[in-house]
């Protein structure tokens, strides 16, 4: 890591936020920067909620932020594809939540006034970010610098930090507003006594039974048939049961692209063809350059923090050695060991930035803010400066142009090696404590004094050329000749399956289905990520088969196999699931039938066949305490509830889940509650409910409801 990143971590700005909401469990992304892909205009819609339109500029703005949020968090390496899908369904459902959550609060004409805004922005709970660049070392926010802060950007800011800032403040303040909707749902959840009384009541109560019960698998299913009037009967009384998402499903193969083994011994003996000039170079990171590797740390790190599997091995190698080929990942590397060197394992240090250029927050690009003569003056003067007596805290204060540690008098603590730039780290690592001296690096001149070290391990200064596995054009060639074969051959998905079995199966090639492919989506599980395929999976027709599409290092040929459009689930849909219900409720009456009239238990038992009458022992009427003997049956233990069954033998046969029975209720007792207090319980109760609520994966979760109950409209698709 470089200074300046370090510098970023630590003085990110006010206006690039990310604001997480647990209550409702989504965040609110600020869209205070970016710029829209396509060049549309406001009028231009990604869809719409409840009749409002949400603009693609707006919605792409956040999708940008989002993807910069990411990037942050997850690092700049992930996948571009797989990074704007995901910001992209993010953005979506954030948006849908603002919609219908706002709506419901501007309803209810919810205020924040000046005091509220004050504690939220000033008070204990200020948000994390404001906390985190305006506390001290000790972590104490320091809520008047803040408001300083931001007042003067409010009245001597440009007009877009002043935009960003009053977006910012509107987004704490809706916010705000949320929690206050949620807690007015939340602080409504009352269990009264009278419902607890009674609940405790019934938990108390234990029954013993008998029971002849006989299976379902009795009677074979060969005998027993569903017909689609009666599955579709079935939707019809069961809509909310029913409900499908619109989505594709395809069969497809894939045609690895992938380096062959001769590709891999190909790359090895290329690399051990220039191991030679690799050991005899005296310019290493100008060799490096011409090799196209640029990732060179010109400095000591110490063996402890080195993260090289064989980096054992290469610490045995001499010095000015070269160790390897070896393979790391999908590369083969050459190893020279340049140095040997005893050092600390962290420092603390202070320093003095004068600049010389600088990383845009954004773009990551690096821009010049003055000259290099210009800065060796000025770190000249502040060294003289220093070393005739002026206090190193209030020069660095005035002329450090490092944000991260300026107000800290420039402290860096526990400072480990490889985490700045070569020079500053070499300067740091391999001098004394009390150690002064001007270092100059890439972003400008830095004035440096080792404050203390801790610790001390061998360390070692290491160049790396790596040369990267691929594919050569003989490789990628034979497998896109297979794709497009296979797929010429295939017109349907009948000639699909069987130019796959007969040509591609005995070639030790593998067919994989991927179900449940969302038109806004780019993952096809088992394939990868592709947005342009999931485009042309929607633009194709049932049974058609897609045209070869490189996707990673793989040519894929699809069919697809199912289309299912949005609304309710067909008979097809549903069956699997449908049939096992209608088929053992067919099955419930053919034994009802066979048993006939309930007397006695061993009458039932005689007509099913001399079946045992088991006693069940223990029966509660929670829940949460099934059975292990009688498993969940909720008919049953209603039926052994039920004070008209009491001593007796149920006068009918029980269709349960799993099979039909007939019971005797032997004895119904009640055992003591338990020692908790019926207001315990009460608060308990509620305590779970409101957690419930809270939930973002709850139906009761306020947005959920709201969801449910909206009408959306997604045109993502047309846009992304």
């Amino acid at each position: 890591m470089s200074i300046i990143q370090t510098i970023r971590d630590k003085g990110a700005k006010v206006s690039v936020v990310l604001i997480a909401l647990a209550l409702v469990g989504f965040i609110l992304t600020d869209y205070f920067s970016g710029r829209g892909r396509g060049g549309f205009s406001g009028s231009n819609t990604v869809g719409k909620v409840n009749g409002k339109s949400i603009g693609f500029e707006d919605f792409n703005k956040r999708v940008e932020q989002m993807e910069a949020n990411m990037k942050q968090q997850y690092g700049a390496n992930i996948d571009q594809a797989i990074l704007n899908s995901q910001a992209v369904e993010e953005t979506w459902n954030q948006e849908i939540n603002r919609v219908l959550l706002y709506g419901e609060i501007d309803k209810l004409g919810f205020q924040i006034g000046k005091k509220e805004l004050g504690d939220i922005l000033y008070g204990p709970n200020a948000p994390a970010d404001l906390k985190r660049q305006f506390s001290d070392e000790a972590g104490n926010y320091n809520a008047v610098l803040a408001k300083q802060n931001i007042d003067q950007m409010l009245k001597k800011g440009t007009a877009e930090q002043k935009e960003n800032i009053n977006n910012y403040i509107n987004e704490l303040e809706q916010i705000r507003k949320s929690e206050k909707f949620i807690s007015l749902l939340t602080n409504s959840v009352n269990f009264p006594r009278w419902f607890v009384e009674k609940q405790n009541a019934d938990n108390s109560q234990i029954a013993n039974i008998s029971m002849v019960r006989q299976t379902y698998a009795t009677v074979p299913d060969s005998t027993i048939k569903i017909s689609d009037k009666e599955i579709s009967d079935y939707i019809s009384k069961h809509k909310d049961d029913f409900k499908q998402e619109e989505s594709r499903s395809i069969s497809y193969v894939t045609f690895s692209a992938a380096p062959s083994v001769a590709d891999s011994t190909e790359t090895r003996n290329s690399l051990l063809s220039k191991k030679d000039a690799f050991a005899a170079a005296t310019d290493m990171e100008q060799f490096l350059m011409s090799e196209g590797a640029t990732n060179y740390y010109n400095g000591y790190i110490s063996g402890k923090t080195i993260q090289v599997a064989v980096k054992d091995s290469i610490f045995r190698t001499p010095v000015g050695g070269v160790y390897g080929p070896y393979l790391d990942g999908n590369s083969y590397v050459l190893a020279k060991l340049e140095g040997v060197r005893t050092m600390p394992d962290t420092v603390n240090l202070r320093h003095i930035l004068v600049a010389t250029m600088q990383r845009d927050q954004q773009s990551g690009a690096m821009y010049p803010v003055r000259d290099s003569a210009t800065a060796k003056n000025l770190i000249d003067s502040i060294r003289n400066a220093i070393n005739t007596g002026s206090n190193f805290d209030t020069v660095c204060a005035k002329l450090s142009d490092d944000p991260g540690s300026k107000d800290k008098g420039g402290v860096y603590e526990n400072v480990y090696s490889g985490q700045m730039v070569a020079a500053f780290n070499d300067f740091i690592f391999l001098n004394p404590v009390g150690s002064k001296g001007v270092v100059k690096t890439e972003f400008g001149f830095h004035y440096i004094e080792i404050l203390s070290q801790k610790g001390s391990g061998a360390a070692y200064k290491v160049a790396y050329l790596p040369k990267e596995i691929i594919a050569s054009q003989e490789t990628d060639s034979k497998a896109q000749n297979d794709a497009n074969m296979f797929a010429a051959d295939s017109r349907d998905v009948k000639s699909f399956d069987e130019g796959f079995e007969k040509n591609w199966k005995p070639k030790g090639y593998v067919k994989g289905i991927a179900t449940n492919i969302p038109r806004i989506g780019a993952e096809i599980r088992g394939v990868g990520y592709s947005r342009n395929f999931v485009r042309s999976i929607y633009d194709a027709k049932r049974g058609e088969v897609l045209q070869p599409e490189r996707i990673d290092d793989n040519y894929v040929v699809a069919v697809v196999t199912e289309v299912i459009e949005k609304g309710t689930m067909g008979v097809a849909q549903a069956r699997s699931s449908v049939e096992p219900l209608l088929r053992n409720k067919k099955k419930a009456e053919i034994l009802k039938q066979k048993i006939g009239k309930v007397t006695t238990l061993e009458a039932a038992a005689q007509v099913m066949g001399n079946a045992p009458i088991e006693p069940v022992d223990s029966l509660r009427m929670s829940s949460r305490n099934i059975n292990p003997k009688l498993g969940y049956e909720p008919k049953v233990v209603g039926a052994a509830f039920n004070p008209a069954n009491k001593g007796k033998v149920v006068p009918e046969v029980l269709d349960g889940a799993y099979a039909v029975y007939v019971i005797r209720v032997d004895n119904v007792s009640a055992t003591p509650s338990e020692g908790t207090t019926v207001a315990d319980q009460r608060k308990l109760l509620a305590d779970q409910v409101k957690q419930y609520i809270n939930n973002q994966q709850s139906p009761a979760n306020p947005v959920n409801a709201l969801k449910k109950a909206a009408t959306i409209v997604d045109k993502r698709a047309d846009r992304y």
